[in-house]
């Protein structure tokens, strides 16, 4: 009996053994998964609320409760210009929805320089920011880049005309934004070329003067910039002289003095001969 009751302390003592060891076994590794988001979280700091599209919407689109959700975002990434208040996205003061003012993608947050405000039509005006003007340039297939321009892209503009130093081609405006082409606004068609009569451009007052001037006076040509392209183009200017090379003026052959001959003629018998003569003036 005693054996019995000493052989079931012993399997007793080593179950509470084993137990203790796993249940130290499960607070560590608890202990280190604490410890991991932990720092996780210190690297992540603080997130906070963001609303974003719940499927894509294109230029003039109504923007409704059941387009968006909220999510948590990291607050050091945060773009400027989201909402994280429905009472801000969506005014309780106005049923009016915002409209898109460009195109997004599912999942991309919500920002106040892509939509509208609260019932405020999705027109160009909307796509132009404070002090900015727009203005349409007249383009063919060839100065319109053979049609891959559309709104959303930038461009270099080149001006061609005659001047003092004879036909020009200068660079008068650079990296300026394309806001439509032709009567669309809408940067989403883009599957092919769009063969386009006009396309306007968002610039400062001073730059319209610039380009209206030099409309009026030559010729205006496009030239697509790359989309990750943030250099600054220097002054550019090609004449003539400079594309072929200074050209020599072209030798007018002179034809040599004649030497003046005089005769006079005398008759002997039937025949008539020329006797030269001195000339005299």
């Amino acid at each position: 009996m005693r054996a019995i009751f000493g052989l079931v302390l012993l399997v007793g003592m080593a179950l509470a053994g084993f137990a203790v060891y796993m249940a130290q076994g499960y607070i560590n590794q608890t202990e280190t998964a604490l410890n991991a988001e932990r720092s996780f979280r210190e690297k992540l700091g603080e997130v906070v609320p963001v609303y974003v599209v719940t499927k894509q919407l294109g230029f003039g689109d109504a923007i409704t409760k059941e387009d968006v959700q909220k999510i948590y975002w990291q607050k050091s990434a945060l773009p400027e210009g989201t909402f994280g208040d429905e009472a801000a996205l969506f005014p309780p003061e106005t049923d009016k929805p915002r409209y898109a003012l460009r195109p997004m993608e599912i999942n991309e947050p919500i920002l106040a320089v892509k939509v509208t405000k609260p019932g405020e039509p999705a027109g160009l005006g909307g796509a132009l920011q404070r002090g900015m003007r727009a203005f349409t340039v007249k383009v063919d297939v060839s100065s319109g880049v053979s049609g891959f321009v559309y709104p959303g892209n930038s461009v270099d503009i080149y001006w061609t005309g005659s001047t003092d130093k004879g036909d020009v081609t200068r660079l008068i405006e650079s990296n300026v934004d394309i806001i439509a082409v032709d009567q669309s606004a809408s940067g989403d068609a883009t599957g092919g070329a769009i063969v386009a009569q006009t396309v306007t451009v968002s610039a400062t007052p001073e730059q319209v003067a610039r380009l209206a001037q030099a409309q009026a006076t030559g010729r205006l040509a496009l030239s697509l910039v790359g989309s990750d392209d943030d250099s600054v183009s220097a002054e550019v200017e090609v004449n003539t002289n400079s594309l072929l090379g200074p050209q020599e003026p072209e030798k007018v052959a002179v034809a040599a003095p004649v030497e003046q001959v005089c005769t006079i003629k005398t008759r002997k018998g039937a025949e008539v001969l020329e006797i030269p003569i001195p000339c005299t003036n």
